[in-house]
């Protein structure tokens, strides 16, 4: 089965039709092309033609009316950081960010990928770190705004909150 764009999101009726899941790594979350099989053994080729297909826990790939191809991130090593100031949200970011480490976000914390070294430095700098098993679904866009778009960044937020009088 060749797949080429997803076509919505699993918080929609599902009705009776059977749910067949496409388990997946974190990182092949944005690839273009992946050949991967479902957990009932469908092979599926992804082809993604457009930029930025980022998929995501409960993405529908396919429905044909019988059986819905649904992602599903797995859990991997993570480091969980817990910042407790808008200034530690940006020393954190920045210290991840030199690494080139996609970064990830979930309910009051940042998540990345595990990495030993990584980890030794964030908890020796004083922040509150642990080591879970974590699902790596809401990447963090943290890069600057294309010229002329009126969103702000992750980057400009944090500039402004450390920059205003308190």
């Amino acid at each position: 089965m060749i797949i080429k764009n997803k076509i919505g999101h699993i918080d929609y009726f599902v009705g009776d039709r059977i749910i067949d899941t496409l388990e997946l790594e974190w990182y092949e979350a944005n690839k273009r092309i992946l050949h991967k099989k479902t957990n009932a053994g469908t092979s599926v080729t992804m082809k993604f033609l457009k930029e930025n297909q980022q998929l995501t826990e409960g993405d529908i790939l396919s429905d044909d009316g019988a059986i819905i191809i649904v992602v599903e991130i797995l859990p991997c090593d993570a480091i969980v950081l817990k910042p407790r100031t808008a200034l530690e949200i940006a020393s954190i970011c920045y210290e991840i960010g030199n690494k080139h480490l996609p970064l990830f976000y979930f309910e009051e914390e940042l998540l990345v990928a595990f990495e030993n070294p990584l980890f030794n430095l964030l908890l020796s700098s004083g922040y509150d770190v642990k080591h879970e098993m974590r699902k790596l679904i809401s990447p963090l866009k943290t890069t600057v705004a294309a010229h002329g778009s009126s969103s702000e960044s992750l980057f400009s937020k944090i500039l402004k909150l450390t920059n205003s009088p308190e």
